[in-house]
């Protein structure tokens, strides 16, 4: 699929998300809407996976370390028919097991997560399963750059490089933002490249809107012997003008005008399961 398509569905699954926070009554829209392009990248055109075959075994294997980012993913999840639109209708509702963070009873979701810290450790143990039984799946994991604060990720990066999995992919939401400051302020990060090269994985970086890099990335030839990082540099709340870059929209609910203007903004009328 071509990158202008590609970018109309990533605006179309943001209004859903803006949609099911507003219903919800709850959401971390900002890490959502920054991981979007990145999410639909991956979900409408790189990794081989299929709804009507949810636990085939060579299935590539998807984890959302940045559980709290879990609007989006499902926004996706129920496009591409994993489960009913119609259940997004649901999110953050009593009884819904469409709650604030990935649980493995929606079918796609392969673990739970929310925890941070906890995905790339998860993901190694999937990547390094596939190289010891000969299997060709592949393991992505997508971080928050917040969530990089955890030693658990160090950890799992460490042992990505030592087990030489090259069918590893560790995309990290390059926001800059996190729930109580810029990752500047909080616990610095950069030379943030230079750290995971450190630790003996392939490192690029591209701008985490632009579908067409996204998916050059995606498709370019990687080394062998080393796991990948991408550094993906976004925007917090990217689409809605009102919370772009705005530390307040890491959990926020928008208003009903927030809503209509959030629609105009991503180029939409409204969402038909709404």
């Amino acid at each position: 699929m071509n990158a202008a398509a590609l970018q109309e569905i990533a605006n179309a699954r943001r209004a859903d998300v803006l949609t099911m926070i507003a219903r919800g009554k709850a959401g971390h829209i900002g890490g959502a809407m920054s991981v979007l392009d990145i999410l639909t990248a991956l979900y409408y055109d790189v990794m081989n996976v299929s709804p009507s075959e949810v636990n085939h075994p060579l299935r590539d294997r998807f984890l959302l370390s940045k559980g709290h980012s879990v609007e989006g993913y499902l926004a996706i999840l129920a496009d591409l028919d994993f489960i009913k639109k119609s259940d997004l209708r649901t999110f953050s509702q009593e009884g819904s097991n469409l709650i604030g963070h990935p649980n493995n009873s929606i079918a796609g979701v392969e673990v739970c997560t929310g925890a941070l810290g906890h995905g790339l450790p998860i993901g190694v143990g999937m990547a390094l399963a596939a190289k010891r039984t000969a299997k060709p799946y592949r393991t992505f994991v997508v971080m928050g750059d917040g969530e990089q604060d955890e030693g658990s990720v160090w950890e799992a990066a460490m042992a990505g490089a030592n087990y030489h999995l090259d069918n590893l992919f560790a995309i990290v939401d390059r926001n800059g933002l996190q729930i109580s400051g810029t990752t500047e302020q909080v616990m610095g990060l950069e030379n943030f490249r230079s750290k995971w090269e450190a630790f003996g994985w392939e490192v690029s970086e591209v701008d985490g809107h632009d579908m067409q890099a996204l998916l050059d990335y995606f498709h370019g030839a990687k080394a062998e012997g080393k796991p990948h990082c991408l550094i993906a540099h976004t925007t917090k709340g990217k689409g809605l003008p009102f919370a772009q870059n705005q530390l307040e929209w890491h959990h926020k609910v928008p208003t009903a005008q927030q809503l209509e203007e959030g629609y105009k903004a991503l180029g939409v009328k409204g969402v038909e399961w709404a």
